[in-house]
This record gives C-alpha cells, sequence and structure tokens, in this order.
C-alpha cells in the first residue's frame, strides 16, 4: 500500500541529472576564450593540430590541448574544434607581436646590417624577429666577439642608407663591453645591448624550465658555470633546451627586447 506521506518509491534510483549540452565553435583568429583548467584568458593567435595559442592582454601566450568542453566562452562551456573549411586559424602576429603579412615575400637586402656578437645571439634574434627581419630586408651577421669591433665598424663604412645595428652582451657601466662601445662613433652606428652576461640570460628562466639563471662565480666561465650547476655535461645540450624554450618575444627578458626593436628601428628608418 503506498503512503501519501512518501509520494513514489523512495527506494528507487534517483533520476540522473542530463549533462549540460556543450556546442563546438570553430576555431578563428582574435577570439577571446578562457581556459576552464587553468582560468587563463585570451585571444587565438594561432593553431595547431590539437591545440590551439592563447594570448593574454599581456602578450603572454600558452598552448592549450582542445579538449572537448574545455573552454569558456561568455561564460559558457564549448569545444573548440578546427575550422572545417580547412586549415585552423592562422596566427595573426609574428613571434615578435607584430602584424602577420601574409604571402609577403621577403625584400632585398638593405645594404644595411644587425651585427651580433655571437651564432647563439644571431639564432634567438632570428627565432623571435625573423619575419619582421625578412619583410624589412634587413640581415643579420655574427661577429666573434666585439674585441675588434672598432675595426670592424670603419671596414662596414657606415653611411646614409648603409647603417650599421651592433648588440652587444653584458652592456653594463664598468665593463669590458661598455669600453669598446664607447669607442664607436658616428650618427650611421648604434651599438646597444643588453645587460646579461650571456645571451642565454636573456631568455626568462620559466621558458628555460628553471625556477633562475644560476649564479656563476667570477672567473669561471659562465656557460660552463651554468652547465655545471644544472647537471647538464654538454654546452650545446643546454643550448638546444633554451632555444627551443623560446616561441615568442614573451620568452624573452624586456632587456633584450628593448635593445633589439631600437637597433631594428634604427637600421629601417
Amino acid at each position: 500500500m503506498r503512503s501519501r506521506d512518501y509520494g513514489g518509491d523512495v527506494l528507487a534510483p534517483a533520476a540522473r541529472a542530463r549533462p549540460p549540452v556543450v556546442s563546438e565553435v570553430e576555431l578563428e583568429a582574435d577570439l577571446v576564450v578562457e581556459e576552464v583548467a587553468s582560468g587563463f584568458c585570451g585571444a587565438v593567435v594561432g593553431g595547431e593540430a590539437g591545440g590551439v595559442t592563447l594570448e593574454d592582454r599581456h602578450g603572454v601566450r600558452r598552448v592549450f590541448p582542445l579538449e572537448p568542453g574545455g573552454f569558456l566562452l561568455d561564460g559558457r562551456r564549448v569545444t573548440l574544434v578546427r575550422p572545417r573549411r580547412g586549415a585552423p586559424a592562422a596566427p595573426t602576429r609574428t613571434a615578435s607581436g607584430s602584424l602577420a603579412v601574409a604571402e609577403h615575400r621577403a625584400r632585398v637586402a638593405r645594404a644595411s646590417r644587425i651585427y651580433v656578437e655571437g651564432l647563439h645571439d644571431a639564432a634567438l634574434v632570428e627565432r623571435v624577429w625573423g619575419d619582421d627581419l625578412r619583410i624589412e630586408g634587413v640581415v643579420v651577421e655574427s661577429l666573434d666577439g666585439v674585441d675588434e669591433l672598432p675595426a670592424v665598424v670603419d671596414g662596414f663604412r657606415p653611411g646614409p642608407g648603409r647603417r650599421l645595428g651592433v648588440l652587444v652582451d653584458h652592456l653594463v657601466p664598468g665593463s669590458k663591453e661598455s669600453r669598446v662601445a664607447s669607442a664607436v662613433t658616428g650618427e650611421h652606428v648604434l651599438v646597444t645591448g643588453h645587460p646579461y652576461v650571456d645571451i642565454w640570460q636573456a631568455v626568462r628562466p620559466a621558458s628555460v624550465g628553471i625556477p633562475a639563471w644560476p649564479r656563476v662565480p667570477r672567473g669561471q666561465p659562465w656557460k660552463e658555470g651554468v652547465c655545471l650547476a644544472l647537471g647538464v655535461s654538454d654546452p650545446a645540450e643546454l643550448w638546444r633546451r633554451v632555444l627551443a624554450g623560446v616561441d615568442s618575444y614573451a620568452d624573452l627578458e624586456v632587456g633584450l627586447l628593448g635593445a633589439v626593436e631600437r637597433l631594428i628601428d634604427f637600421v629601417t628608418a
């Protein structure tokens, strides 16, 4: 006999709530979404196989997998999917943060040049500013240190339409590099640099997967000291790790960003 006080069968399993409907949204450049797990909010600036790159309002970029229901759009859960009409959304900005120019052929090289201290410096500049430099027709050349910089500048013969920019490591008051740089003068040459002992140190530690760059005692070669502190036997191995950690300007310290941007502006003026 059913009791009027309890209604239906109290031992019957409770009806399961239906899961919320999650709609699919195609990847689209500049679409602003929030990644649910991390709370990271940013605009879509690129699409990779199985992932999406978001850039927040501070210019920080992160890559997230395209998980079902993994994003919030206007407060509702959505699943981001690759555009059905073809390839994923193309990046709208270069690694340096400049607006990307689609299908633009590299400009014929200018007479003006940018010199950097070594191969690692050149590789890092190419990684972040390569697209911009090709559009502007600016070639970056590597020096073997800056000890002979005044003679190198004289040999280049800077002049109108033939400007020279030089990027120097450890350009701080009292350093050897600052004394060499002070000997270079002229309205068609600009020597600027960053305060870091080595170009590696201009990469943010978090991008390399370390809490901070180790302190190396005076008199000890910096790269070797860093490798020793991090337990890496081969400097070339650590350099590959450093370079692989750089995807955009957000992975570099401000001191290097400002120096390179000044040089690009100078040689393209």
